[in-house]
């Protein structure tokens, strides 16, 4: 079994008729922590949803999870996502059920039917993100920090093979924005690989990772943090 989970051969990266990226060329193995950095406008959201497939590959080649970006079908593309995570910088939360709701929601949506196995997921993710007595809480009864816990333990529910973070710490503190790059770096202990999408020079410098750059129209892989302190993000 292949440990490539993302893989883009001479790919352009559009927003309807506008190209935003030409001539990507990447691969991401299992268990990578990868930062996506870039100025605004750069083109990272954009390569981020083409990775999900809501922005469909016109040129190039490119797989995700085992699916051809090129050629996957509507019909196939919640069954690409079921085998990602996705954690935002708004948290998306819904704040008319409690911690315990939004979650068991997630794992219903996706095919989950059995009450005891469904509990005991989330009481599993919840524990993984170091929130084990929280179910009952509505989310709006929780800080910024916990809200983010929550939508990684979200993220978890299903054991995706690759994790994408946009911006998931733009609206914490810094001692709360380290506790969740914690969080996703020690996903990759599980084979999972992570894509997060920053501007915080201080996290990079403080977890190691390999950093790709969006630049002029393409992908750039950066060797160290100090390559870019010339080049503001």
């Amino acid at each position: 079994m292949s440990d490539v989970v993302v893989h883009f051969d001479k790919a352009d990266i559009y927003q309807g008729r506008f190209m935003i990226l030409n001539n990507v060329n990447l691969t991401i193995k299992k268990s990578e922590f990868c930062y996506l950095i870039g100025k605004t406008g750069s083109g990272k959201s954009s390569f981020l949803k083409t990775i999900y497939a809501e922005l469909p590959l016109l040129n190039g080649e490119a797989s995700v999870v085992g699916y051809n970006l090129k050629t996957i079908k509507k019909r196939q593309v919640p069954l690409l996502r079921r085998k990602m995570g996705m954690i935002f910088q708004d948290f998306n939360l819904l704040h008319d059920r409690n911690v315990f709701e939004n979650l068991a929601y997630v794992l219903k949506a996706t095919g989950w039917k059995k009450k005891d196995l469904i509990k005991k997921r989330v009481d599993e993710v919840l524990e993984q993100v170091n929130l084990p007595f929280i179910g009952h809480k509505r989310t709006f009864e929780l800080s910024g920090g916990e809200q983010q816990r929550v939508a990684i333990a979200r993220a978890l529910l299903n054991e995706p093979e690759i994790l994408i973070a946009d911006e998931p710490t733009g609206n914490l503190d810094p001692d709360t924005s380290d506790v969740i790059i914690k969080l996703i770096k020690n996903l990759c202990d599980q084979d999972t690989a992570v894509i997060l999408a920053t501007h915080d020079y201080r996290i990079l410098e403080q977890f190691p990772g390999r950093i790709i750059r969006c630049s002029n129209g393409g992908l750039i892989e950066e060797t160290s943090v100090e390559n870019l302190k010339e080049q503001p993000l």
